[in-house]
């Protein structure tokens, strides 16, 4: 067994040359990129001071804070036309509110009025409905009394047949039978 470092595989091999290409950056004209970076920033500010750039940068931002001002007078005069319409609502406002008190209490009277002619409905209707109902007790009255009439006039015909039944016979039969016709000839 070999001694090794923790860590390190036991297979690792060293590279003992040095790589030609390793370290070395594209160039043009002799220039790496970091060269070209320096170059092009030079003739930036090289054109931009022939071009006249900051002059023109320096009308833009003047036209710019012009158009702010501008912007700002507008917002200026707009914040006190809000502010007179405002004046002008808040006094609206106030007139308008005595109206508002007028309009709640003709509301308060009107409300009144629909509860009592409510209350006045239900009264009248709890009356036609209490009247409905003793005209239906005493229709039921008179049919009970109209069924036990009935039953009693059936009961006492029941009585009399068994009472006739058991007191005649058929001689007493022939002699009302008789009486009867006899009693026919006297009617003509």
């Amino acid at each position: 067994m070999s001694a090794h470092a923790p860590g390190i595989p036991q297979n690792t091999v060293a590279l003992t040359q040095e790589d030609a290409t390793h370290g070395a950056e594209p160039q043009l004209l002799g220039l790496g990129a970091e060269g070209w970076v320096y170059v092009s920033l030079t003739l930036f500010f090289i054109l931009a001071l022939v071009l006249k750039v900051p002059k023109q940068i320096a009308g833009g931002l003047d036209a710019r804070i012009a158009d702010t001002r501008r912007q700002l007078d507008e917002a200026k005069a707009i914040r006190a036309e809000a502010e007179a319409l405002l004046a002008e609502a808040q006094k609206r406002n106030a007139a308008s509110a005595g109206d508002a008190d007028a309009i709640v209490a003709r509301a308060r009277e009107e409300a009144q009025q629909i509860v009592s002619a409510a209350e006045e409905d239900a009264n009248d209707l709890v009356a036609r409905r209490a009247r409905m109902a003793e005209e239906k007790i005493a229709a039921a009255e008179r049919g009970a009394v109209a069924d036990i009439r009935a039953a009693a006039a059936s009961a006492a015909m029941s009585a009399a047949t068994a009472l006739i039944a058991e007191k005649h016979d058929a001689a007493t039969d022939k002699a009302l039978i008789d009486r009867t016709i006899a009693g026919l000839g006297r009617v003509n």
